[in-house]
């Protein structure tokens, strides 16, 4: 069964939780102790209901204060499909742990109350799902049992979204009007909402279909590690270890070896399961080449035809996430990009970016805490990478605190398409 992997956000109290409790429960996905567990705390809350939002909220801190906090992933089958659910925080001081959920998501499911229509928080989850290359969007406007399931409420709220989505150039979108708590338009339809026409939530979801990006990318291959025997017997073996990035590799390819640029041939590729004739994006393989090259971790394995850019400046979109220090131009850090780590310097810091109205906020001296940049950085040595917007794999880095070596950024390398320059 095909595998969709879901981000979700919503402000404060917009039912994220509980439209998640209701998936997980409706679709049997749910231990018995998780269930006991929730059970009995829905009652010590003297709830009248049971409190759906407890499957999904584990921290202690979360039940206590009704919020999400963390990043916690789900998991939930149907017939039809698998998913993996990131319920990531909607507050705007755990910005970067939504970042951490929505960055290998194929769709961003973003909840809006209803009552309130669209807040600050709802673009601001907007933003950040497109500019983490999320394609897909599903509104789920919720608590349209507290508006009298009413269409005239559900249009407003739709149409001002659509229009952000299309600034946003979201390439696909979907809107939901939904009950979590009693259960309309998430798993069943509701007859309640008769003027809404399309499928409820689960099987919308199921049935989502996305579009292969991957076929016809070029070839990259990061490797990660060099595979040398010790023993005589396999004396002349040398196999580089990896998971593709993007594209198609198969057995006599002509491939390059970045970043010396210079050319070879494949003449093997094993897989867990043996020798394969081919592999694509997302295989784990070795790959065994036909010249005694200088390869060794960091390099990259790449089409010989449309290789990847090579260079030891660039611009990025870096999310900061460092609580103790804030980010400043001249700072030196440790950056990972792919399987190669180098020493880095912000050489500038173009402008903050206003994830709620869209813009930039002019120059800047520095990032804070969940704060959003665009920058130039520096690497020690040339780094081997596409732009974002046309490879997760190769576009993304995080940046490391070379004294304490915490991750403190996490970046996407290239400008946003929807993001006017600085005095533009």
């Amino acid at each position: 069964m095909e595998l969709l992997r879901i981000a979700t956000a919503g402000s404060v109290d917009d039912g994220k939780s509980t439209l998640i409790g209701r998936l997980l429960y409706d679709s049997k996905a749910i231990y018995d102790d998780v269930l006991d567990s929730a059970e009995q705390h829905s009652r010590r809350q003297s709830a009248e209901y049971f409190n759906l939002a407890l499957l999904t909220d584990g921290l202690k801190a979360e039940r206590e204060q009704g919020i999400t906090i963390d990043v916690a992933y789900r998991y939930f089958s149907t017939p039809k499909r698998k998913f993996i659910l990131a319920d990531t925080p909607g507050h705007v001081q755990y910005t970067r742990n939504m970042v951490t959920g929505a960055s290998t998501a194929d769709v961003a499911l973003i909840i809006v109350d209803a009552r309130h229509g669209v807040l600050e928080q709802s673009r601001r989850h907007a933003v950040i799902g497109a500019l983490l290359g999320i394609r897909h969007v599903v509104v789920c406007i919720n608590k349209m049992d507290l508006v009298g399931f009413k269409e005239e409420v559900f249009r407003p709220i739709q149409n001002d979204l659509h229009a952000l989505l299309e600034e946003l150039e979201v390439e696909s979108h979907h809107f939901i009007p939904i009950s979590a708590l009693e259960g309309d338009n998430v798993v069943e339809k509701s007859s309640r909402m008769p003027w809404y026409e399309d499928d409820p939530l689960l099987p919308h979801l199921e049935e989502l279909e996305l579009p292969d990006h991957s076929e016809g990318a070029p070839f990259r291959f990061p490797v990660q590690y060099v595979i040398r025997p010790l023993t005589s017997e396999f004396h002349d073996y040398r196999g580089y270890a990896g998971t593709i990035a993007s594209g198609t590799v198969e057995v006599g390819q002509e491939i390059a070896v970045m970043p010396s640029g210079a050319t070879t041939t494949v003449t093997a590729i094993e897989s867990p399961e043996g020798d394969v004739t081919s592999a694509s994006e997302g295989e784990a393989v070795t790959i065994r080449i036909d010249d005694n090259l200088d390869v060794s971790r960091g390099a990259m394995f790449s089409s010989a035809t449309e290789k990847p850019t090579t260079d030891n400046s660039f611009d990025a979109t870096v999310c900061w996430m460092g609580e103790r220090t804030s980010l400043r131009p001249g700072a030196m850090l440790r950056i990972k990009h792919t399987t190669h780590t180098a020493r880095a310097m912000v050489s500038d810091l173009e402008c903050k970016i206003d994830v709620n109205s869209l813009s930039n906020l002019g120059s800047c001296d520095e990032l804070k805490l969940n704060e959003i940049g665009q920058m130039t950085l520096r690497t020690s040595e040339p780094l081997v990478f596409d732009e974002y917007a046309d490879a997760r794999g190769t576009g993304s880095f995080i940046l490391i605190d070379e004294s304490t070596n915490e991750t403190v950024g996490a970046g996407m390398i290239g400008r946003p398409p929807y993001l006017a320059p600085v005095g533009g």
